[in-house]
């Protein structure tokens, strides 16, 4: 039978605060197990929550950013259920009364765009984490990340393959790193994803049982762990089976999805308000305000660049992958303004060749913006070639002299004197004949050797442009 997939997706985002949500403890990753804990987020008796303002106000960035309703007030609840990693035996989210509902993320695929419906951003606590690898038969519990604070951005069931859920999950990504709320490191966990996924066969409108996967931390398990269960669904259907509600995790070492546990409904969780904490109210003066201080989102930038700077979409896609990205390209670019689009040719050419090549991020450039741009300066005024300016970044890398300042010392200043031009083409002219003979009887290609020849004997420092135009009149006179 030929199936629609339907995939929701339930994206956890560890806010940046410097400290949890409900305490004043560190949210330092890395640190030694259970160093960063209190009272508060080990849940002892009579201990009371106090809400971090700052998680507050990036949870309204990351609604507004997505074309969320802020609402207020909105509620704390206690979800209930019992795991070694839960030291309370609830989490405090939010239930019935989110902070952000109704928002959509915008994505493009194959260039066919596609908005995904969001039902809710809330925000919660994390939980601790059960360790198990290398303890024999013991497992131990690391609370250092319980009472981190999260958001929950849940998805309508509006994706309908792996690649859109994988784009999709890029974009939302993008926009919390965008935004500074989220770092987006899903090697540490601090962005990751539960899937839910069901099939319906073509055409029909009721949704079929769907199966939720747990805790996928890469785009490249996303897409691996949907395929499989479209599969595995695709196959159980087809033999007359009944899909079972349940939770399941992808096993990456096997390509496999495992059942975990039958899925718990909403009132299995026992969720009750949670009675200490006061309701929480976000007044449109607070709203406005935060909406004016956030940054640019990369689908306005991106537009911006194509515009502003006469970038191909392709070249706008690649340079606002990154915030930090994005931001260099644009220093470079105020540092010297005539040539944006030479700006970009070597930000995405030499420079993110460079720092591919020993492993650095944008962030770790050793070349700063106004070095490069004063590379483009001096290309552009014809102070010096494009093969030139290879050289002068290589002397510029990693040291704190301007572009001027090597080209100076090294002698690298273009020869754009005619007289000194016409001298080296008709000694080159002179030093084959046999060649110009051919390339007066009509074999036009040869100007490229002569060329070639000129650069060599002025060792690069020749004009180009300015040798072309000679050679061919000199090349003509003889």
């Amino acid at each position: 039978m030929d199936y629609e997939v339907v995939i929701g997706l339930e994206v956890h985002c560890q806010l940046a605060t410097k400290t949890k949500i409900f305490c004043g403890c560190p949210t330092t990753f890395g640190q030694p197990p259970n160093s960063q804990t209190c009272p508060v987020c080990l849940g002892h008796p009579g201990v009371l929550p106090v809400l971090n303002r700052q998680a507050v106000a990036y949870t309204i960035m990351a609604g507004l950013a997505t074309h969320c309703e802020i609402k207020s007030p909105s509620v704390f609840a206690r979800k209930h259920y019992f795991y070694p990693d839960l030291p309370k035996g609830y989490q405090i989210s939010q239930y019935d009364r989110p902070i952000c509902e109704h928002g959509h993320v915008e994505i493009v695929l194959d260039g066919t765009p596609k908005r995904i419906g969001l039902t809710r951003i809330h925000m919660e606590e994390d939980a601790g984490k059960n360790l198990h690898e290398g303890l024999g038969e013991a497992s131990h519990v690391d609370l250092n990340r319980a009472g981190v604070p999260l958001i929950e951005a849940v998805s309508e069931p509006d994706l309908r393959s792996s690649d859109e859920a994988v784009a999709y999950l890029k974009k939302l990504r993008d926009i919390v790193v965008y935004l500074g709320v989220c770092d987006g490191n899903m090697e540490q966990g601090n962005l990751r994803c539960d899937a839910n996924v069901s099939l319906r066969p073509r055409g029909a409108e009721k949704l079929g049982t769907k199966v939720e996967m747990k805790n996928m931390n890469s785009f490249r398990f996303l897409k691996q762990a949907l395929e499989y269960e479209i599969k595995r669904q695709a196959q159980v259907l087809d033999r007359g089976g009944t899909i079972v509600q349940e939770t399941r995790l992808w096993d990456t070492k096997r390509g496999v999805t495992e059942s975990m546990r039958t899925k718990e409904e909403a009132h299995d969780y026992r969720y009750m308000p949670e009675p200490d904490l006061l309701p929480v109210v976000v007044d449109d003066a607070w709203i406005e305000a935060t909406r004016r201080a956030m940054p640019e989102l990369p689908d306005a930038k991106r537009e911006r660049f194509v515009a502003d700077y006469g970038l191909s979409e392709y070249d706008a896609d690649v340079l606002t992958a990154t915030r930090a990205l994005a931001d260099y390209y644009e220093q470079a670019v105020a540092a010297y303004s005539g040539d944006p689009k030479l700006t970009c040719n070597w930000v995405m050419g030499d420079l993110m060749g460079r720092l591919n090549e020993a492993g650095l991020a944008i962030e770790q450039c050793p070349m700063s913006p106004a070095q490069l741009g004063g590379i483009v300066e001096a290309i552009h005024k014809g102070t010096i070639s494009g093969k030139i300016a290879k050289t002068v970044f290589g002397h510029l890398y990693g040291t704190d002299r301007t572009a001027a300042q090597v080209i100076e010392a090294e002698g690298l200043v273009q020869v754009s004197d005619t007289g000194a031009i016409d001298a080296l083409v008709a000694e080159v002219i002179a030093a084959h004949p046999d060649e110009a003979a051919q390339y007066r009887a009509g074999k036009d290609k040869l100007l490229g050797f002569f060329v070639g020849q000129v650069m060599k004997q002025s060792r690069g420092q020749a004009n180009p442009k300015l040798v072309n135009e000679r050679l061919r009149a000199m090349l003509k006179e003889g």
